[in-house]
């Protein structure tokens, strides 16, 4: 714990242990209380806080019960004009649509406020629309909105996608397990691509879409340039809609540098697509792609883009993707003769020993540039195990990870 953070998880905080704590406040600039047996008496106390520390710009209060006159009481000291709090974390706080006005009133009064989280707490659409409205006013300059698992429906992305039409200073929104479906997509998809958005990060992972659902998105994608993240996983895309997407990553005009993928329901098929991007996006830093039945034959896809001179590829996550040590010759190939990838990531794939061990020769190359491979959750022997803590003394620089 350093003089200006106080970091404190899963400790219990009642009682006089938090009336020790509260005295101490004042002189932190970010706060961090997870899971500390918090209750909505304590915010009254992290209320007095806010309206007399002028220092303090990070609270965050994740997993604890304040339940909704908990957070009305912290949306009175936000309201305070000495408050300067920038970002505020909210997670699994068990409040519910009941405390939208009190968060309302505080949205459009603190203009300090850059980063909310109100993750996994149940609001629903309604609450949605008074938040958005909120949000529109002239005094708020929030930059990013977390509303993962909030109950969100389609009803409620007409409040969402007018919000980023009308908001520039949003350029992050996170909307993961809300079940917003194609339909959702579609609105949403219309204020993504209004001018006026900025959006650089977008994470709708688990939101019931389908490859129907890929082509609004593929339309963003070579659309706003902004877009630097869109995270997707867990979304029943499929092969087609990979194809969607994989076209709208080959258009010059997409800057995206990462995308996250797993568990989208995609096999070998899409990946002659998904490996004719390296060639030809020089922007893709990042693919998480694992969690999908690659097998072999994909994986010899992607390494043949991999192998490609024009690929700029920096990170690689193919974890539990069906992989034998079949694939390894080739991803040996790629590691001596790909100079931009710095992280692979193969965890849960059936390598075994001659697989890992083929790999290591290869990271071992001088011409290898990995500095981070995550082999864990793959079956070899004692003798796997000494080749990579010797690979690991071998280059300093390189993080082994299994």
């Amino acid at each position: 714990m350093d003089q200006d953070n106080l970091d404190m998880q899963c400790e219990e905080l009642t009682g006089a242990r938090w009336k020790e704590l509260v005295p101490s406040l004042n002189k932190y600039k970010t706060i961090r209380l997870a899971d500390c047996s918090l209750s909505s008496s304590s915010c009254a106390d992290i209320a007095s806080v806010l309206t007399t520390s002028q220092v303090l710009t990070v609270l965050k209060l994740n997993t604890n019960e304040l339940g909704d006159s908990g957070v009305e009481l912290l949306c009175k000291g936000l309201m305070s004009p000495s408050c300067n709090l920038q970002t505020l974390w909210l997670e699994f706080c068990e409040f519910s649509a009941a405390s939208t006005e009190a968060l309302c009133s505080a949205l459009r009064t603190k203009s300090s406020l850059k980063a909310l989280n109100l993750n996994y707490n149940k609001l629903k659409d309604r609450a949605v629309k008074h938040l958005c409205q909120a949000l529109l006013d002239a005094n708020c300059k929030l930059q990013s909105l977390q509303l993962e698992s909030c109950g969100i429906t389609a009803a409620g992305c007409g409040d969402l996608s007018a919000l980023l039409s009308a908001m520039p200073s949003l350029t992050e929104l996170s909307l993961g397990e809300n079940k917003i479906g194609d339909a959702g997509v579609a609105v949403l998809c219309q204020g993504l691509l209004n001018p006026n958005c900025k959006i650089e990060k977008l994470r709708l992972w688990e939101c019931a879409i389908s490859p129907a659902g890929c082509k609004d998105l593929s339309n963003v994608i070579n659309t706003k340039e902004t877009l630097q993240v869109l995270s997707v996983v867990g979304n029943d895309f499929k092969d087609q809609g990979m194809e969607f997407l994989c076209q709208a990553l080959k258009d010059p005009k997409t800057k995206l540098q990462s995308l996250w993928l797993r568990d989208c329901g995609l096999t070998a098929a899409c990946c002659k697509s998904v490996g004719s991007i390296f060639s030809t996006n020089v922007f893709l830093k990042e693919l998480h792609i694992g969690s999908n039945q690659l097998e072999d034959a994909g994986m010899a896809y992607l390494c043949e883009g991999l192998m490609n001179p024009n690929c700029q590829l920096q990170s690689l996550w193919v974890g539990n993707a069906e992989l034998t040590a079949a694939c390894c010759d080739q991803l040996a190939a790629v590691l001596v003769t790909n100079q931009h990838l710095e992280e692979l990531e193969l965890c849960n794939n059936w390598l075994e020993n001659e697989g890992v061990l083929k790999l290591c020769e290869a990271v071992r190359n001088p011409n290898c540039k990995l500095k981070m491979f995550m082999l864990y959750d793959i079956f070899w022997t004692s003798e796997v195990d000494d080749e990579l803590k010797a690979l690991a003394e071998s280059k300093p620089g390189l993080e082994v990870i299994y």
